[in-house]
């Protein structure tokens, strides 16, 4: 018997958990909830950042419970935002951060975007990185800009 009884839920569950646990190993961490905070907040900046079509086709790919918080507390008719400089988006980013935001913000963001485009899609990626202003593409890593060039 699956843990929750349902099939579809326990793959979710199953497909986040490797997301967090690809988060935590690029970021030297063996916290579950900072991943997951990182993780939400690195969706939501970049989400608010893309026009609203774009960002339905990327949160169309996420697995469903990534996706339920990377649509939490969206207001479309307000995206894209104009964030075009990196400290603008990584204030964004550590708003999660209640308690006490990261040291490295940057390293954070970072993190997120190589799971992100390791797990999707490229041709959803590439879309994604020329969606965005040149400072914040420099976010993503190397490999996955020289692909969407």
């Amino acid at each position: 018997m699956s843990a929750t009884g349902l099939e579809v839920f326990d793959t979710t569950v199953q497909q986040t958990n490797l997301w967090l646990k690809a988060i935590q190993e690029r970021l030297g961490s063996d916290d579950r909830h900072f991943a997951y905070l990182a993780l939400r907040g690195t969706l939501h900046a970049l989400r608010d950042r893309l026009p609203p079509e774009l960002a339905v086709h990327l949160g169309a790919q996420l697995p469903m419970l990534v996706r339920g918080f990377y649509y939490e507390e969206w207001h479309p008719s307000g995206t894209p935002t104009r964030e075009r400089h990196l400290d603008e988006f990584l204030d964004k980013v550590a708003k999660v951060f209640v308690r006490e935001p990261p040291a490295d913000v940057e390293a954070v963001a970072r993190a997120v975007l190589e799971v992100l485009a390791a797990r999707l899609d490229p041709g959803q990626v590439s879309k994604v990185i020329h969606a965005l202003p040149p400072e914040l593409r420099a976010l993503f890593p190397d490999w996955a800009r020289r692909a969407a060039m």
